[in-house]
């Protein structure tokens, strides 16, 4: 009996550390015992990055890309032409948010939803957050009319329409309240 735990606690340790969410970790055991794991994703806490990226739109968390997604958005030539735009930045201040968006993307980041984004995309490099695998299926059951035919919404990328906490990195759907549609769940 006790041969047969022992067996079965020593799969469930292989099967952990090989899979995929385990291999992005740096230390995946330092990561098993944290007790600074989050649910969500963490909210945007650097003032340049809210500054430069809130002044044209909502400032996404970097957690919601991975690492590879921003080092293609933040990329100099990139920013010329950033969705339509031209988002060119200093060079310093470039940097600052590379460096942040970086540090933080998901599958650098202690939050579970962040972790969930970084496996669905280890095989892809997104450059829209609505693009990602993860954020699709969360969003698959809102029809189309509560989304691009709302005005007070237009698309997917305005996740603080919808999202009444996304600005402290909570996208719960029990904290979503669709302009124009009060009951719909």
């Amino acid at each position: 009996m006790m041969h047969t735990k022992f067996k079965a606690a020593l799969l469930t340790v292989a099967l952990l550390t090989s899979s995929s969410a385990a291999m992005a970790e740096e230390n995946f055991w330092q990561w098993l015992v944290t007790f600074t794991r989050q649910k969500e994703v963490k909210p945007v806490d650097n003032k340049t990055y809210a500054d430069e990226c809130g002044s044209c739109h909502y400032a996404y968390p970097p957690g919601l890309l991975p690492g590879k997604s921003w080092a293609k958005l933040l990329d100099e030539k990139a920013l010329n032409d950033h969705f339509g735009e031209n988002a060119s930045l200093d060079k310093a201040t470039l940097k600052a948010i590379y460096d942040y968006a970086m540090e933080n993307a998901a599958e650098k980041s202690w939050y579970k939803r962040s972790r969930k984004i970084a496996v669905a995309t280890e095989d892809e490099t997104p450059l829209r957050i609505t693009d990602v695998r993860y954020i699709k299926r969360k969003h698959h059951d809102i029809p189309e009319k509560m989304i691009k035919g709302n005005k007070d919404v237009k698309s997917l990328s305005y996740c603080n329409a919808c999202h009444t906490q996304a600005d402290k990195g909570i996208f719960d759907s029990d904290t979503v309240s669709i302009p124009n549609y009060p009951d719909w769940d």
